[in-house]
């Protein structure tokens, strides 16, 4: 199989397989010695049955580092046969692209075969590089087969979208971790001569700072083993201790500007919204250990507390904007204090989205409607001219009345039957809901809440 633009991108000389990193040398060699992708490599799964009818869609491998997808892909190519060419979106462009269809597009003519390309990082193309795929994907000259670590709904155009599969790969579970240790220790030559041997709590330590990742484990592995101290019997021994010399902790996984970024900070305001205070602290931590910015955490709370919260509770926004001026003062790590702070006290706070759902159906009335006039009495008079035209002549001033209320027009006439604000019968919004029944009882049902407390 030829690999032109990157020969040595799958290349399994003896030489450079001895001196390759271990978890190189330990790629599965056979799609059933793929671990943790059942559904995806399994005996009569989708992959092993598309080999056997022959056949190989275009297809995109969606999934978090150390997953197996690179290696998916080169088992593919390697068992389907034909002309293969590899290339990595960080080190190639439009140029590399279009030698690998003219070379494609000229395998055709001279033999009928397809090729395959195999794109490793895709989402770090551009828009103009993803395009340039289009009609070789589409005619079939090219079959694509490509991997990213980021969602494809994101950064894949959707008309390459459109011409591929999306297959998931799941970050490895403990018992898929487990087995590929057991098997690089008992397969690999170099583990092998090391006579080497892992005290029971090294192993599970080493598959929980893997964090889902075959890569990572295995390159764990191997630094444990190069400094793991001799044992009785002549061999090495990897202890807890060699571990906690070598891997200070697990590096979380996180991309400030990917998946890992939303998904963190959709789990922190969920788990907030739905009034689970540990969840919520766990996310925020997670946040915090991998990288993000408390500041944007803050920003975000801040939001939560008026958008979530709202007049159910309406210290909550008064809290997470002192929160939110802490954390720029202090910075981290004194800044987790007031976050950890704010998460747990917006989740113990009644929820409220009825100041959000006013807004949005506010906005919806403003874009939706013409432009009606100001009533004229409540518009201003500065001017002699305008109070000459009755501008404000009409209007009644509330304090002046008995419960500083009075019943007159704030809507334009058009609008009379508009309703935007609907207190929701929860926390202090209760007290809200009933002071404006007693004054709009046709806009506003006063009464008794039916769930919620009063804040405290």
């Amino acid at each position: 199989m030829e690999h032109p633009e990157h020969p040595d991108l799958f290349d399994r000389g003896a030489e450079r397989q001895r001196r390759a990193p271990l978890a190189e040398r330990f790629r599965a060699r056979r799609l059933e010695d793929v671990v943790g992708q059942p559904r995806l490599t399994a005996p009569g799964a989708l992959l092993p049955r598309l080999l056997a009818e022959g056949r190989l869609e275009s297809l995109i491998f969606w999934g978090p580092p150390g997953s197996g997808k690179t290696t998916v892909a080169r088992l593919l190519m390697e068992s389907y046969g034909g002309r293969a060419h590899a290339l990595n979106a960080v080190t190639s462009g439009v140029a590399d692209l279009r030698r690998v269809i003219a070379e494609a597009e000229a395998t055709w003519r001279r033999d009928g075969l397809p090729s395959i390309l195999f794109i490793d990082e895709i989402h770090r193309f551009n828009k103009a590089q993803q395009d340039a795929l289009l009609k070789s994907v589409e005619d079939g000259t090219l079959t694509l087969l490509a991997a990213t670590t980021e969602n494809p709904g994101f950064e894949v155009i959707g008309a390459l979208q459109s011409r591929c599969h999306v297959l998931v790969f799941e970050p490895l579970g403990a018992l898929a971790l487990e087995q590929l240790l057991e098997r690089a220790l008992a397969v690999d030559e170099w583990l092998v001569s090391l006579s080497l041997t892992l005290d029971d709590n090294a192993q599970a330590r080493l598959v929980d700072l893997a964090g889902g990742d075959a890569r990572r484990l295995l390159q764990n592995l191997e630094l444990a083993a190069a400094v793991a101290g001799a044992d009785a019997a002549g061999g090495r021994r990897i202890t807890l201790d060699t571990l906690e010399t070598v891997l200070l902790r697990r590096v979380q996984p996180f991309d400030k500007g990917g998946d890992q970024h939303y998904d963190l900070v959709s789990a922190l305001i969920k788990s907030v919204r739905g009034s689970d205070a540990d969840a919520g602290v766990y996310w925020l931590l997670r946040l915090l250990e991998g990288g993000e910015d408390p500041v944007f955490i803050a920003r975000r709370l801040l939001i939560l507390a008026s958008e979530d919260i709202g007049n159910a509770s309406p210290n909550a926004l008064v809290l997470a904007e002192a929160a939110f001026e802490a954390v720029r003062k202090l910075g981290l790590p004194e800044a987790a204090y007031p976050l950890v702070q704010c998460v747990t006290y917006l989740a113990a706070q009644p929820k409220s989205n009825a100041a959000a759902e006013a807004l949005a159906a506010a906005r919806r009335a403003v874009r939706e409607q013409p432009a009606w006039p100001v009533p004229a009495h409540l518009r201003n008079a500065p001017t002699r001219l305008a109070k000459e035209l009755g501008h404000g002549a009409e209007y009644c001033y509330p304090p002046e009345f008995p419960d500083s209320f009075v019943r007159q027009d704030y809507l334009p006439p058009e609008l009379a039957e508009l309703r935007l604000y609907r207190p929701q019968p929860r926390g202090q919004e209760v007290r809200l809901g009933e002071y404006l029944g007693r004054c709009w009882p046709e806009r506003f049902a006063s009464g008794t809440p039916r769930d919620g407390q009063d804040e405290a």
